[in-house]
This record gives C-alpha cells, structure tokens and sequence, in this order.
C-alpha cells in the first residue's frame, strides 16, 4: 500500500470514529436522558412532595373520609455516629437490640433498592446518607412520646405524614382500604414509589387516580457530602403538590349506619337506591367491620387476617358478589314480559294447583294483581309456560327454544345475567339460564318447558346478586328504565353523568297492574308482607323465600316507596332467616321510615328487628 492510499485509511478511519463519537454524544444528552438525569442528581435532588388524597363527603355533604397526620420516625445512618447507644433507642421505642439490628438489615434489604426504569433492573441503593423511615405510622402521641429524647439520637427525626381516617364505622365494603403498593405497581405507573399506598378495594380502588391528587417537586442543590445547601435557582422550578378535589358520593351515610346497626347478628345484606338517579344510598354487608381497623401497613397487617379467617366473611362483599335465586320477587318479572308479549293480561286468572307445585292457602288468583299479592306458585308455572310455549314451532322442544331465546332477551333488558356498570369493582353477573345452557345439560331438543319449570318462581338455575334485586326495584319504581346503579355523585363541582339511562323492553302501561299487585302485597291483610306496612306511606313490594340446599331458607323483600314519585328503591336479603315477609320486610320498612321521615315510628318494630339473632355457622 503506498502512503497516498494510507493516508486516505487513516483519514477515513478518524472521520468514522467522530462520527460515531458525536452520535453517541447526541444519543446521551438528546435522546437518552439517563444520563442527564444522573448528572443532575449529583448537583441537585429532586423531592417529590405527595399530597393528602381528597376527602369523600356524603349525599348531605357529611364527610366520610378524611385525612389523619401521622408521623414516621426517618434515620440517616451516616449522622448515627459511633458512638449510638443503641440500648437507650431500643427502651425509648419499646423494642430489642435484636429487633433495631433486624430493621436496619430490613431497609438496606427492601427500601434501598433502586429501580432503573431504562433498563428494567432493580439494584441496590442502600446509602448510609439517604434519610429511610425507620418507624411508619405513629400516631400524634406515639411520636410524642418519642421526639422530646430524639436530641440524644443523632440521625433520626420526625417526619409528617397522613393516612385515612374514617369519622363513621360504617361502609367498610364501600370505601374500601389502601395498602402498600407492590413491585409491579411501582414499575407500571412512575406516580408511585416504594411505601406509598394505593386502593385496594371499593370507592378507594375505584376511584384512585380522582382520588390521589397532584405531586409536587422541590429541588434543592447539595454539596459533595450530599448535604443540602440551598434552593436550586431559588425555587423557580418547584410546583406545590396540590390534593385532588372533593368527591361527593350519593350514600346516606346515616342511612348505612341504621342499616348495619339492624343486621347486626344477622348475615346478608341491604341494598338501597334512589330510582330517579341510580344513586346508591345504602349498601349494606353483614356482618361488616370498622373500616379504621385497616388504615395504616400495622393495622393491615394484624386485622386483615382475621377478618380473612372470621368464618362469617366480613371481608365478603354480599351485595356485588353474592349470588342467590331470587325466588317470588322475580314473579315480578315473569308478570310484565306475559303482560308485553301478550300471553297474558291484567285479569288472566288461573286455578292455584297445589298437585302441580306446593303453595300457600289462599283465593284462587283471578288477576295478576292478586296472583302477585298472593304469590301464588301455581300461578307463575302457567303463565312462564305460556312465554316459553307459544307455538310458534310445532316441537314442543324447538317451541321452547324458541320461547326461551325470546325470555332470555326480556331478562338482559332489566339487567339480569350481566355485570351492571357501576363505580365499584368485582361485580358478578348473575346467571340466567339460556338454550345453549340446557342444551349442554340435557342435549339440543330435548328439554321443554316442563324440564326448566322452576325458573318461573325464580329458583332453580336463576341467580342474582342483591344490587340486582335492588335494581329490580328501581325498574319498578320507574315504571320500566333504570340508571346504572352507582355511589358518585360530584367529583369536585362537577356532576358525574357518564352512567347510562336503559330502558326495559316491556312498556310503561303493563306496570300498573302488577305495581298495584306490590301495593296489596303490603297493604292488605292477604298480602305476604304486613309487617312492611308503613302508617302513611304507600310501600309496594314482594316477598321472597328463597330455598337454600345448605339450610334454612333465605328471606328476601324488595320495595320502593312512596308508590307516586318514588324516592327509595330497597332490597333486603337475611340469610337462613325463612319466609320473606318474617324478617326482610320489616327490616326494609325501617329502612324506608328511616329515609323519608328521617326517625323510625315503628319502635316494636325496631326492637324486634334489633333482638333478632339470626347468625347460623
């Protein structure tokens, strides 16, 4: 090679590498800014200052959740000093030598790890002059207790902080709890960082990101030592963190507290709604528990087991996830889709067969009305038959399925066999039985309504959760449309209005028939539910007994009232409990007096529900 043609390699060769070197420079300080970062963070540290989440109000602007100052002790290892009399700190703080050695190897263990989102790797980040909490959660008079002898203590001080705290005992299965944030939570959103909380379950889950407000950022310059020196460019760059906006929920929650309080020694649950909103005003899950007993990671750490082993589930939330046979409240439902298809009408009587399926001793129903008032079983079985079997096809078996594709429609329409939509997580959808169901169970054609004859009086292969059922009244109440059942109510100033209106596929005239069937339900003497009289107020409802393989059988009532310009729509399930009318109709009348009239004026009433212990294993 001649030095001409050396000379153009060597020339070639240095303009390659200061290519690569100028791109590799433009990669670091404008497309990866890892390094910038890094190199800020030696000059200055950036803190990210968290606000307290928003507060929740009730219907009537009661607050319900709020925020409680709490203190965690921090320690900074590298002003320990040598000389630390480790002894003296482990009495002040009421533990052993052996418990202070563990939490430091605890902390360099978990909270001094480091995750580098550029690459995805956690490392250890453990430094001797990083402050870490050392104590979490104290109480005002814990850290009061502490911080007078915190002189004698170099490296540790007091740090403000705050945790919820909720004024009334009560919701528990509502609001929910937060807890400490996981490794995967922290990775997959950068608001979050190692010991802070997020919700895990009811208003607070739901509503998270409304609820956990804005960050704010103060940069501070520190020296070689990492010592703070003063305010980086004064403060220019710093944003306060600013808390989220109020949310107004439409739950009354003295109507909660009445609530839990009549269930108490009672299993099941209480759903009530405002029908011209959707509006949740009270759910109620029994047995309950103080949602105090799980704010703070020590008050999660040694309740949340026990209620997890409690056999009576407190932690089970019955209104959204139970899922139980409605029984005769769903004669409802089977009256106005006869009524639309035109299978039946207002005074369609039929003979009360007891040959054919047990019933109660009453007049032979010559009306839905009464067919309704007397919950007559016998009844139903004809008039289901005659939406499934209309003939339409000569097979009694493709008839059926014909008939059952056409009911299943009718029972999507009001909602049942489908997740409602509403604010709250972990909704079941119930199950309504379709053809493609019993085919798989008895063969296609080969089943008619004579195989599937007790969905008619809402047992066998029929389910509901109690929101539904509560739902069911609203539909009444509305006389055929409902709004998602939901809690918020304003988010700020703000309405929330992203829940949706539906209307059933039965018309507004075919309720007055069976609504005025609801009326003597309570108000007459032949009716099944007396006990849910209100002196006054016009109650419509229906009974349910709903048999129960594993024991007794459960009481059911659902209502609303007042029959014109309804303002509460209510569904009362007590467990194991018997007839409908015993126990859950009374229960929803005092739920009722308690709404409308703000008292209860049934106080034997009151006192027999308040006794009643009805818990079975």
């Amino acid at each position: 090679m001649n030095v001409e043609n050396r000379r153009y390699v060597i020339i070639a060769f240095i303009i390659t590498v200061g290519v690569m070197y100028i791109f590799r420079l433009f990669y670091m300080q404008v497309i990866d800014d890892s390094w910038s970062n890094r190199a800020h963070q030696i000059s200055e540290k950036r803190r990210e200052i968290t606000p307290p989440r928003a507060v929740i109000f009730d219907r009537n602007e009661t607050k319900i959740v709020a925020n409680k100052t709490y203190f965690n002790l921090m320690v900074i290892e590298d002003k320990m000093g040598p000389d630390f009399d480790t002894l003296s700190f482990a009495k002040l703080i009421g533990w052993s030598k052996k418990e202070i050695h563990e939490r430091f190897a605890e902390i360099v263990k978990g909270e001094g790890i480091y995750y580098n989102r550029h690459n995805d790797t956690r490392v250890s980040n453990y430094q001797r002059i990083r402050p870490y909490p050392f104590l979490k959660e104290l109480t005002k008079e814990e850290m009061a207790r502490i911080a007078p002898h915190l002189d004698g203590f170099p490296g540790f001080f007091e740090e403000k902080t705050s945790m919820r705290y909720y004024p009334y005992p009560n919701g528990a299965n509502i609001l929910g709890y937060l807890s400490e944030v996981n490794a995967r939570e922290v990775k997959e959103d950068n608001f979050y960082k190692p010991s802070y909380n997020i919700g895990r379950s009811g208003i607070e889950r739901f509503y998270e990101k409304e609820l956990r407000g804005l960050k704010g950022v103060h940069y501070v310059v520190r020296s070689a030592l990492n010592n703070d020196v003063k305010k980086y460019e004064n403060g220019v760059f710093d944003t306060v963190a600013q808390q989220a906006p109020s949310i107004q929920l439409g739950l009354d929650i003295k109507l909660q507290a009445y609530g839990e309080k009549l269930m108490q020694n009672k299993k099941g649950c209480i759903v009530a709604i405002e029908p011209n909103s959707g509006e949740i005003l009270s759910m109620v899950s029994a047995p309950t528990f103080d949602p105090n007993l799980l704010v703070g990671r020590k008050n999660v750490s040694e309740y949340y087991p026990k209620l997890l082993k409690n056999e009576d589930k407190p932690l089970y939330p019955r209104p959204t996830q139970a899922e139980y046979p409605p029984g005769s409240i769903f004669k409802l439902v089977q009256s106005l889709v006869g009524l639309q298809e035109g299978v039946l009408d207002a005074n369609t009587g039929f003979a009360c067969n007891k040959s054919l399926v047990g019933c109660h001793n009453h007049p032979a129903p010559s009306s839905i009305q009464r067919a309704v008032q007397y919950s007559c079983n016998p009844y139903f079985y004809y008039a289901v038959k005659r939406i499934i079997q209309q003939g339409k096809e000569g097979s009694i078996f493709k008839d059926a399925a014909l008939g059952l594709d056409l009911w299943e429609k009718y029972m999507h329409s009001f909602g049942f066999g489908e997740k409602l939509k509403s604010d709250l997580t972990g909704l079941r959808a119930g199950i309504i039985p379709n053809t493609a169901f019993y085919d798989r169970w008895y063969g296609k054609h080969r089943w008619a309504f004579s195989t599937i004859r007790s969905i008619a009086i809402g047992q066998g292969e029929v389910k509901m959760t109690p929101l539904h059922m509560a739902n069911l009244a609203a539909i009444m109440a509305n006389r055929g449309w409902y709004y998602d059942p939901h809690f918020a109510k304003k988010i700020g100033d703000i309405p929330v209005k992203s829940f949706k209106k539906h209307q059933t596929m039965v018309e507004a005239k075919h309720f007055e028939p069976v609504i005025s069937g609801m009326w003597r339900v309570v108000n007459e003497d032949a009716g099944t539910a007396g006990r849910a009289r209100i002196e006054d107020i016009e109650v419509c409802g229906k009974t349910g007994t709903v048999q129960n393989p594993h024991g007794k059988d459960h009481s059911v009532f659902i209502a609303f009232a007042p029959r014109e310009n309804p303002t509460i729509a209510i569904a009362v399930i007590v467990e194991n409990a018997g007839f409908g009318g015993t126990w859950a109709a009374p229960i929803a009348s005092l739920m009722i007096e308690k709404y409308l009239l703000k008292d209860c004026k049934s106080p034997e009433k009151e006192t027999r529900v308040l006794e009643a212990k009805l818990l079975e294993p």
